[in-house]
């Protein structure tokens, strides 16, 4: 429990893809660290999968790529099975304490990416819908660059991990490996939820 009164887990993910469209392009890694509210980690999730069938990268992001080879061979080297990966996931988040949000910068790239894997592999997707009634997260999930630009005041479109103070995201540099940067984002989770707190104790 939190001194908030924060009884959420939230899984902070992100993902490494080798293109924008999931099904033609793929997800070759992602990572997510589970925290509380005041950004204290509880447990973290890795693995590179194997390229979709029939897929094939996107011939810019795979240029830029060859740009960062550190981080390329991090996404890419002892690939698994992606459905093996994806059940393994499944279990990892069922055995965190409840109830469980996603979280991702931004979600509405990464959430797509992990919904789309969850659907298409297991039971479960990101959101679920109304007449699901077995969910693998609780709520509807929180977007850190939109929560990051509404606690700063800051246009979203401003947010960034380029922009924000190094501490805000651990001093953990960005480095396109997925554990690094969820983790990075998941010290932001806390650091903001405090800002945040802070704003809206009254005065005096």
């Amino acid at each position: 429990m939190t001194d908030s009164q924060d009884h959420w887990i939230y899984v902070v993910t992100d993902i490494e893809v080798d293109g924008p469209w999931p099904g033609p392009n793929s997800m070759r890694s992602f990572a997510s660290v589970a925290v509380t509210g005041d950004g204290e980690e509880l447990a973290s999730f890795e693995a590179v999968l194997e390229p979709l069938p029939g897929a094939a990268p996107n011939p810019d992001t795979y240029a830029w790529f060859q740009t960062h080879p550190e981080a390329w061979a991090a996404a890419t080297t002892d690939p698994q099975p992606v459905h093996e990966v994806m059940a393994r996931f499944v279990g990892w988040v069922r055995d965190l304490p409840g109830p469980r949000m996603f979280a991702a910068s931004p979600i509405a790239f990464d959430g797509a990416w992990i919904d789309y894997y969850l659907r298409r592999f297991t039971r479960y997707g990101l959101v679920p819908g109304p007449y699901e009634k077995d969910r693998l997260f609780d709520g509807p999930g929180l977007c850190l660059k939109s929560y990051a630009a509404a606690v700063t005041g800051r246009p979203v479109a401003d947010v960034s991990s380029r922009t924000l103070p190094a501490e805000w995201l651990g001093n953990i540099p960005h480095t396109h490996r997925a554990i690094d940067d969820a983790r990075g984002y998941a010290h932001l989770l806390g650091v903001l939820f405090r800002r945040a707190r802070t704003l809206r104790e009254p005065a005096g």
